[in-house]
């Protein structure tokens, strides 16, 4: 017998449209049981949504049940209300351990935005919870469905590259003022995180599935333009565990608009980078025996249509939960991601570079 996904969705800001859609794409074996927001306008804005795309994609079942408090979601569900099976977090990010907890102490399932925490003990405590409850932790890294990156992986992978020599990645977006303002937790330690650990941590996350973990970090940050508790920008340096070595760069002040989301791949045999605003288009592809022509470089950049990732992330759940294929991300890969995240944090902290793993955090 098939399992399918019987969602409750927790917060429905920015982020929960490409869960709507996800779940809207994968109706045959999804279904959008609860939603729960305590901001009434959140949940305004997700069921005109909800109804707005219901008719495009045919969708037959019934519209969520609605909380306003995640407890008696939970409630809910240990009376025999709902009936879910995964509880999905599109919440602040400081709020997904102690939820994680609380759905896994119940026997359900659990997908978390990124980053999966703010915090190492966090993190750990979620893995913890987890697995002693048996229970699969799902983190969203939904760029890695990206077919501009799929391509890079498989030739990695395969050799093609020869040994890496340095992978660099720069995200120069615009996030202004007023994105921090709009809610109390943008911007904060805890809550938000900063720039990296934002903004910046699908590509973190990036560097390591391609390129495996980092040995040691040395980072700077700043807070240069903006009003808030943590850095809006920020340059750190990599020495990998297979001896190469990489940089990012990062900074939420591009003027006037987003103009780069990139990572660029420098082999013995190969030279790729992808660019454009999100990982969303090849700009340079010269691998010695894998060379592709502009025809096909066309078709990988327009087969890689944004805003449809969140859609393969729950195709993989389910056939991970049918025994299918493997997952993509799991709640250890995402742990590995935060670890970076929080060792170049705390190397800008101390001025000083952070070898992994680092016992003290």
């Amino acid at each position: 017998m098939t399992i399918s996904l019987k969602i409750g969705l927790i917060g429905c800001g920015k982020i929960s449209n490409c869960h709507l859609i996800a779940i809207f794409e994968n109706s045959q074996n999804s279904e959008l049981v609860a939603i729960c927001d305590k901001n009434q306008n959140n949940v305004k804005n997700f069921l005109e949504e909800f109804e707005n795309q219901r008719k495009k994609y045919n969708y037959s079942k019934k519209p969520p049940i609605v909380f306003d408090d995640y407890e008696d979601l939970l409630e809910a569900f240990k009376n025999g209300i709902i009936k879910i099976n995964l509880v999905v977090l599109a919440t602040p990010s400081g709020l997904h351990s102690n939820q994680t907890i609380k759905a896994a102490n119940l026997g359900i399932n659990i997908c978390t935005e990124k980053p999966m925490a703010t915090t190492l003990e966090d993190g750990r405590k979620m893995l913890r919870a987890c697995k002693e409850k048996n229970v699969e932790l799902f983190v969203i890294k939904q760029n890695r469905f990206n077919k501009t990156l799929l391509a890079v992986k498989e030739n990695i992978d395969r050799g093609l590259f020869g040994n890496i020599y340095m992978i660099s990645s720069n995200v120069f977006w615009q996030r202004p003022q007023s994105y921090y303002d709009q809610d109390s937790w943008r911007g904060s330690a805890f809550m938000d995180g900063g720039a990296l650990m934002n903004q910046a941590s699908h590509f973190i996350d990036l560097l390591i599935w391609l390129n495996g973990k980092v040995k040691e970090v040395n980072s700077f940050s700043a807070t240069l333009g903006r009003k808030i508790d943590v850095e809006d920008s920020a340059v750190l340096n990599f020495l990998f565990e297979n001896g190469s070595l990489g940089s990012m760069a990062v900074t939420m002040l591009t003027y006037p608009k987003n103009m780069e989301g990139s990572i660029t791949v420098l082999g013995e045999k190969g030279s790729v980078r992808i660019g454009g605003n999100a990982l969303n288009k090849i700009e340079h592809w010269d691998i010695k025996d894998n060379r592709l022509d502009s025809d096909q470089i066309k078709k990988i950049n327009f087969e890689n249509k944004r805003g449809l990732g969140h859609k393969y992330c729950y195709q993989n759940i389910i056939n991970y939960l049918n025994g299918l294929e493997n997952i993509s991300c799991n709640g250890e890969e995402g742990f590995n991601s935060l670890e970076l995240l929080i060792a170049a944090n705390l190397s800008a902290k101390n001025n000083k570079t952070i070898s992994l793993p680092y016992d003290d955090f």
